[in-house]
Parts: structure tokens; sequence; C-alpha cells
């Protein structure tokens, strides 16, 4: 009997539902973003926000704790280096999960799951948003001395 647990297991053993989660963290962390089924994708949310939590302590216990779950030295660097850096200021919510519609063969609900861009990226946007209310005004400001 279930009793209260919490995990979905996708119909898979313990030891292959570990080592999926920890492929589908490994490929979230490289790549940035991947596309799979809605519910393994609400699944691998958790696993991913406690390796980006563990990143942002950046201790050694903390990346061996990441080695031992993800088992992939390449990706373990890009964390603890690259994704977790990012998040510095951000206290959760690291991923997002968008809908894409169901497959075809067997109307499965399909998502994308990506990681949402950190805090030094959203002034970048700000800056192209501002220049281009700028330009707008300078345009109209032209037009109104003609």
């Amino acid at each position: 009997m279930r009793h209260n647990r919490d995990d979905k297991r996708f119909n898979r053993d313990s030891g292959h539902l570990r080592c999926m989660m920890a492929n589908m963290t490994n490929d979230l962390i490289l790549k940035g973003r991947i596309k799979t089924t809605l519910p393994k994708a609400k699944e691998l949310r958790r696993y991913a926000e406690r390796m980006i939590t563990l990143g942002k302590n950046g201790t050694v216990p903390a990346r061996r704790r990441a080695m031992a779950f993800m088992r992939n030295k390449g990706a373990v660097t890009r964390l603890f280096s690259d994704v977790a850096p990012m998040y510095k200021e951000r206290s959760g919510g690291y991923t997002r999960i968008l809908k894409l519609g169901v497959r075809p063969g067997d109307c499965a609900p399909m998502s994308l799951i990506e990681l949402v861009e950190g805090s030094a990226e959203a002034p970048k946007k700000g800056k192209k948003a501002e220049k281009s209310t700028t330009e707008k005004k300078s345009t109209s400001a032209k037009k109104a001395k003609r």
C-alpha cells in the first residue's frame, strides 16, 4: 500500500527511478531545458531544485552530495560554477514548466522544463525595454519639431 508516500514511481523500481531522475537532472543542468512528459517534469523539478540549492551552498560536502546523486563530474562542475551563482539572490523556484500539448503516439501530456533566467540576465532585458521606449520618444519628438 502507498500509505502517505508522495513520490511518483512511474511503474519503475527504486533504482531505475533514481537513475532516471539523476540523468534528467544532468541533462537539465547541462542543456538548460529538456522536453519530457508533464508528470516526469513535475517530479524532476524537486530533484533539480535541491541540486541547485546544494550548488548555492558551494561547500565541499554539498559538492559531494551532488556528485553522489548526479554522478556526472561535468554536470556537477557546471552546476557549482555557472548555474548556482545565477540564483544567489533567489530563494527558490529555479525551474519553469511550460505545457506543450499531447504526444501524437499515446496522447501523453508533454512539457518543457527549463531553468529560469538568473538575476544576472534580468537587467539586460530591462535595458532593451528602456532603449525602445527612448527611441519612440525621440522619434515622436522629431516629428513634433517638423
